[in-house]
C-alpha cells in the first residue's frame, strides 16, 4: 500500500510540474493495432503517424454515458482544428459491427474522414483499452443500462503515437483543458 501511495504522490508531483511548465506529460506509447472501421476498411496505428488524435471507448447499445461521450466528441469535431483526428473504439465488438457503427456515426454526424469508429476481435479491444490505453473495462459487473463498465475518459495522443493526457468527459474544465492541450501539440 505504501508503494502505491508513493507512486501516486510521485505521479502527482510530476504532473503538477508539467502543468507549471506548460508542457504535457508523456504517459505511454499506444500499442500497435489493426482494426476495422465502420466503412469496413482496415485502420492501423501507423495510419495516425504525424497526427494528433483524441480517442474514447464506447459501445452503441449503451443507454448510460456513451451517448453523452459521443455528443462531446461531436462537439470536439465542430470546435477543434480540422487536422485533429477523432477515434471511437468499441468495447462491444460482438454487437458493434461496422454496419452498426456506421448507423451510430450517422446519428452523431461523424465526418467519415475525421471521426473513425473502430472495432475488432473482443480480446484485441479489451487489451487495447486495459493494457494499451490503461483504461478500465469490465464486462461482468455492469447494469441493465450499462452492461459494460468502461472508462468515460478521452485520451489525447500526439503525432508520435504517445498518450499525452486523460480527460474526464463529464468535466467541462477537463474538456476545455483537452482543447487547449490539442492546440499545444499542434
Amino acid at each position: 500500500m505504501k508503494t502505491v501511495k508513493r507512486f501516486v504522490v510521485i505521479g502527482f508531483l510530476l504532473l503538477a510540474g508539467c502543468q507549471r511548465q506548460k508542457t504535457l506529460p508523456v504517459f505511454y506509447p499506444v500499442p500497435d493495432f489493426s482494426l476495422t472501421e465502420r466503412s469496413n476498411r482496415t485502420v492501423k496505428l501507423q495510419d495516425f503517424e504525424g497526427k494528433v488524435w483524441v480517442a474514447d471507448f464506447i459501445f452503441t447499445s449503451c443507454a448510460g454515458m456513451c451517448p453523452a461521450m459521443s455528443e462531446k466528441m461531436q462537439k470536439l469535431q465542430q470546435t477543434l482544428p480540422s487536422e485533429i483526428q477523432l477515434v471511437s473504439f468499441s468495447v462491444d465488438p460482438e454487437r458493434d459491427t461496422p454496419e452498426v457503427l456506421a448507423s451510430y456515426a450517422e446519428r452523431y454526424k461523424a465526418d467519415p474522414n475525421r471521426w473513425l469508429f473502430l472495432t475488432g476481435p473482443k480480446d484485441a479491444m479489451r487489451n487495447l483499452s486495459l493494457e494499451g490505453f490503461k483504461l478500465a473495462l469490465d464486462e461482468t459487473q455492469g447494469t441493465q443500462i450499462e452492461p459494460i463498465t468502461h472508462s468515460s475518459r478521452f485520451v489525447l495522443v500526439d503525432k508520435a503515437g504517445r498518450i499525452r493526457g486523460y480527460y474526464g468527459s463529464e468535466d467541462e474544465e477537463a474538456m476545455t483543458r483537452l482543447a487547449e492541450d490539442v492546440r499545444r501539440l499542434l
